[in-house]
């Protein structure tokens, strides 16, 4: 998978303290918009991954989250709301967080 420098793009977010609210929330909407469409793209490489994980939690391997700040944070709560809601046990999807 290649990937580009986002921060070489033009972006809805520069200059935002010169943005309306109007502006601001449809910016925001136009880019949520694009979420389904690349979602789509990648079903085939998700689907791989899925896989793969399945397979491996099959046979006694376990799922880590690594992440820092806030996707480091999101992991944890995903994490930590697996055995409550799916009922697994504790040490099947670890969230690790960079610093913490």
């Amino acid at each position: 998978m290649s990937f580009r420098k986002i921060t070489e793009e033009d972006s809805n977010y520069n200059h935002l303290e010169r943005m309306s609210i109007s502006e601001l929330l449809n910016n925001i909407n136009s880019e949520d918009k694009t979420v389904p469409f690349a979602i789509e793209k990648a079903i085939p490489q998700i689907e791989k991954l899925v896989e793969q994980v399945v397979a491996k939690l099959k046979h006694g391997g376990r799922l880590f989250y690594i992440g820092a700040g806030t996707s480091g944070r999101l992991g944890i709560v995903d994490a930590s709301e697996c055995p409550p809601t799916f009922g697994v046990s504790h040490d099947l999807v670890i969230g690790l967080i960079a610093g913490g």
